[in-house]
């Protein structure tokens, strides 16, 4: 159908609709999708003078779904 289709009442009669079954399985479907996620980093800077320390950090996210 192009935009420049008329669309008559005769086209609208021809069409059927069918409402679909209930779905019993979706009506309590609950999803829970726990996130953890850990960012850790340590940096020592003890009893140097001048010294620099740096530090980087490995993150690593898990989401578990069922």
């Amino acid at each position: 159908m192009t935009a420049s289709t008329v669309l008559l009442p005769v086209d609208l009669d021809a069409e059927v609709a069918e409402l679909l079954p209930m779905r019993e399985t979706l009506f309590f479907n609950i999803n829970v999708a726990p996130v953890i996620a850990v960012n850790l980093s340590f940096a020592i800077n003890a009893a140097s003078i001048g010294s620099i320390a740096n530090s980087a950090a490995w993150q690593e996210v898990i989401v578990l779904q069922q």
